[in-house]
Formats: structure tokens, C-alpha cells, sequence
């Protein structure tokens, strides 16, 4: 056929459909911990947050109502943009067969998902945008980082990793933000973080695995109460020399996108009509309450 080796019109849909939905399939490694608001319209959204409440005695017969009024805010997490581009080399072209193991779709696909993670890590361990009234209707915004009781600094326990993961665990149980109230609790962790670990013969020896075997049924993927995810794009820690990782609950970050062109195939007239594969996503993510994040500074 004459036009065999061509990309037409309607291949470039069917190139541009297969990929959303390969792209949707392979999700990020940090997506799935946490909350996915998925796709969102407008330049930002919004986390609810609301604090506790407890009861107290009733007092006298007939008396006056006591009211509580719980604490209350409205977080605000920015959209941002992100792009990608990639000239096509035209060789390549006759063989683009919009297959999501394409080798272009993959690189677009593997970039984005990168960067969710990123953008989840850094909303972990960042600062958020909150409002809140007061009792006499001032709305107050103010940017929110995490308190020092949520911060595990590189000097605690003498420096081991494995107190400061026994710490953040204490830490979600103090604040009833653990498996009792039905959450799922994550950590992530380097090669450095597993050099450490495995190098300690407290934690790799035969009693103590044949203990965790017992205590949690042995489940892949969850030791010491966190289920372990691999990220190696750790921030600096509080010193130069540390890296801060963070555990968190499964509810404690928010993720939203939007598309705003989408990936797909075009041909560029400036260019002397190159084909190139890409598009613009708007990604954001943000933290919904702080005491359902610890971060942990270790010394690599």
C-alpha cells in the first residue's frame, strides 16, 4: 500500500489513545499510597482538614449549651506544568506502531511517572498553603510545614536507623493515624537505607525474622508496620551529608492532574516538518494533615 509506511490522521488518534490508556495502567510507584483526586479542573485544588473534638459532662439540668467548635482549615495545592518533547528520527518513523512498548511511549510515560513521584515526595515533606477563620470571621492563610515532633533528625537514637523507624512507628501510634484506625502506612526507602538495614545483624538475624513471620503472617512488602517503597531522589536532611526520607499514611497526601494538550504525535512546519511525540500535564500534589507524616534525616 502507498501509504504503509506513512503516519496518517487517523493513526495519530489511535497512537494517542493507546497511550493514555497504557499511561493509566503503569502508575507511578508513590500514586498508589497515596490519595488520587484524579483529573482536575481549574489551576488549583482544594484539602479539608477539621481537628479533633472530645465530649465532656453534660453540667447542670437545664443549663446553657456548650458549643465546640473544631478547628477547620481549607489547604490550597497549585497546579504546575510539566512538559516533554522528543524529536521523532525519521528512520524511525515506519516502525511507530502506537504500541504501548513503543520505545518513545515508554520514555513518556516513565518520565511522567517520575515525576508524580516527585512532586507526591516533596509534598510529603514541604510546606502547604492553609486557611483558617478565626471565631470573629478573619481568614488567616499561612504556610504549614511539618512541627518538629514529626521530624526524626539524624542525631536521635544515636544515629541508627533502626530506632528512628521504631520512633516514626510510636510517632503514628501517638497520634492514632495507624493500622488500628485503618490506615495503611508507608516508608520510603534508598539503596543506602537497605545497606544499612541489611548490615544490621540484629534485623537480619533468624529469631527476628522468624518473629516478624509470625507477627505479620509474613506479608511482602511490610516490615517493622510500614509497607516499603523504593525511592532513590531523596532531598537533603536538615545537614549537609543527610538524606530525609518520610513515612506517611495512605490518607495523608492528596494528587490531582489535568491535561492540557495530552501526548501525541504532530509534525513541526518550523522544524522542516520533523515528527515529534509529546504533550504538557499539569500535576500537583499536597499534604492533608501533618501529623500523618514523620520524616526521618539518616547520614549516608
Amino acid at each position: 500500500m502507498v501509504n504503509e509506511n506513512k503516519i496518517t490522521a487517523a493513526f495519530v488518534q489511535q497512537f494517542h489513545d493507546n497511550y493514555e490508556l497504557a499511561s493509566q495502567q503503569n502508575e507511578s510507584r508513590l500514586l498508589k499510597t497515596v490519595v488520587n483526586r484524579g483529573k482536575i479542573v481549574g489551576e488549583s485544588f482544594t484539602i479539608n482538614d477539621m481537628g479533633q473534638v472530645e465530649m465532656a459532662a453534660s453540667g447542670a439540668r437545664f443549663g446553657d449549651t456548650t458549643w465546640t467548635i473544631p478547628d477547620a482549615g481549607t489547604r490550597s495545592v497549585l497546579m504546575n506544568d510539566f512538559d516533554l518533547f522528543i524529536p521523532i528520527e525519521s528512520r524511525d518513523i515506519p516502525k511507530l506502531k502506537a504500541h504501548p512498548n513503543d520505545k518513545y511511549i515508554k520514555l513518556l510515560y516513565n518520565a511522567k511517572n517520575r515525576k508524580i513521584d516527585d512532586i507526591i515526595y516533596q509534598a510529603a515533606i514541604g510546606t502547604i498553603s492553609r486557611k483558617s477563620v478565626a471565631d470573629n470571621g478573619t481568614a488567616t492563610t499561612t504556610p504549614t510545614a511539618l512541627p518538629a515532633g514529626q521530624l526524626i533528625l539524624s542525631g536521635f537514637g544515636s544515629g541508627s536507623l533502626k530506632s528512628k523507624i521504631i520512633k516514626a512507628k510510636s510517632i503514628f501510634r501517638a497520634n492514632e493515624c495507624d493500622e488500628h484506625n485503618g490506615e495503611q502506612l508507608y516508608i520510603l526507602y534508598t539503596s543506602a537505607m537497605m545497606e544499612k538495614i541489611l548490615g544490621d545483624t540484629t534485623l537480619t538475624s533468624a529469631d527476628f525474622m522468624a518473629g516478624k513471620m509470625i507477627q505479620e503472617g509474613g506479608v511482602g512488602g511490610k516490615w517493622m508496620g510500614f509497607n516499603w517503597v523504593p525511592y532513590e531522589k531523596l532531598s537533603q536532611g536538615a545537614a549537609v551529608g543527610e538524606l530525609r526520607t518520610v513515612a506517611y499514611c495512605g490518607s495523608a497526601i492528596h494528587f490531582g492532574e489535568a491535561d492540557i494538550t495530552g501526548f501525541d504525535i504532530t509534525t513541526r512546519a518550523d522544524k522542516k516538518n520533523i515528527k515529534q511525540v509529546g504533550g504538557v500535564h499539569s500535576l500537583a500534589a499536597g499534604r492533608a494533615n501533618e501529623k500523618k507524616v514523620v520524616a526521618l534525616d539518616f547520614v549516608v
